[in-house]
């Protein structure tokens, strides 16, 4: 489904129009967010133009192996933007401590490819049947007559792998390999990217992990599995919230288990994410407490303790598997 008041044509000649950008992604940004992101600003820059990211939250180290010198947590690095556009979010409740900083945008855009969003900004383009936001940002740079050069490649391969499960989950399409083929005809090192990403774990996060499965609690016949993180179980693992990221695939991945979900601990807000493996949708259940995603992987953030977010998250997941 496409939900838009703009083709990416237009929001290309927008981008083409700019002197001044300022790009934004979601809090506690992933790889389509990251790649998305700054092979846009790279494009951008290669035009001329004044761009940056502007993050809320710093580039997960599991990513650190990319140039990420175009991304700031500085307020400041642009004054008064012609064109503030966010790519694989759209709302401000993604990047709420710096939305004032969106807002002050002269024309305000978004791209992005989650289902539940509804448009954001002055001009907006959603693509829910779209695998990866990277997709998006492929095809906006073609329309923009922009050459994809290596680097760039580089970027949205990268955002394309992770939002895909490197390509097994079932938002892979057909336009999605399509995408990837053109991307490898451009002389990338996929093997040295498939290694950074999914072959270079810190221990970190094989001790943050076997924490987590080992305090998990399987429910509803066996079907919903959660658990939890603390910063106690960090600080004892000298892990950092980001390492934890990849536990809930693990608890995806045991037998009979259709929705995993993990909380995290970070202040005092409880961050979610959720994950379905066949027939389940975690997007509606994550939409339904203000949050938001795709069926099979979404996210939201819960204002109470840790016992209250743990208990109404299980009785929804519970609800949903009925």
């Amino acid at each position: 489904m496409i939900t838009n008041n703009a083709t990416l044509g237009e929001i290309g000649q927008i981008l083409a129009a700019s002197s001044k950008t300022l790009i934004f992604v979601h809090q506690n940004p992933d790889g389509d967010a990251i790649g998305s992101a700054t092979g846009l600003c790279r494009a951008l820059r290669r035009m001329g133009q004044e761009a940056f990211v502007l993050l809320e939250d710093k580039v997960p180290e599991y990513l650190a192996f990319m140039d990420t010198s175009c991304c700031t947590l500085d307020r400041g690095c642009i004054a008064d933007p012609d064109v503030c556009i966010c790519v694989d979010c759209s709302g401000e409740s993604r990047f709420e401590t710096i939305a004032d900083v969106y807002n002050s945008g002269k024309q305000k855009l978004c791209i992005d490819h989650h289902e539940n969003d509804l448009g954001f900004g002055d001009r907006y383009y959603i693509s829910s049947e779209t695998g990866a936001t990277a997709e998006l940002i492929f095809l906006l740079l073609q329309e923009m007559q922009q050459e994809i050069d290596k680097d760039i490649a580089e970027r949205i391969f990268i955002g394309i792998s992770m939002d895909t499960g490197n390509f097994k989950y079932s938002n892979t399409t057909p336009q999605t390999h399509r995408i990837a083929a053109e991307l490898l005809a451009k002389g990338i090192d996929q093997n040295s990217i498939m290694v950074n990403l999914y072959q270079n774990v810190r221990i970190q996060e094989f001790e943050i992990k076997n924490k987590i499965l080992a305090n998990k609690e399987l429910f509803a016949g066996g079907k919903g599995a959660i658990a939890r993180v603390t910063q106690a179980m960090l600080d004892s693992c000298g892990a950092e919230l980001g390492d934890a990221e990849t536990s809930i695939d693990a608890l995806r991945d045991i037998a009979g288990v259709e929705i995993a979900v993990v909380l995290k601990e970070k202040g005092d807000r409880i961050k979610v994410s959720f994950r379905a493996k066949t027939d389940g949708d975690v997007g509606s259940i994550a939409q339904s407490m203000g949050g938001g995603g795709h069926k099979k992987a979404s996210g939201c953030t819960l204002d109470m303790s840790m016992e209250e977010a743990y208990a109404k998250v299980k009785e929804a997941v519970e609800e949903a598997l009925k």
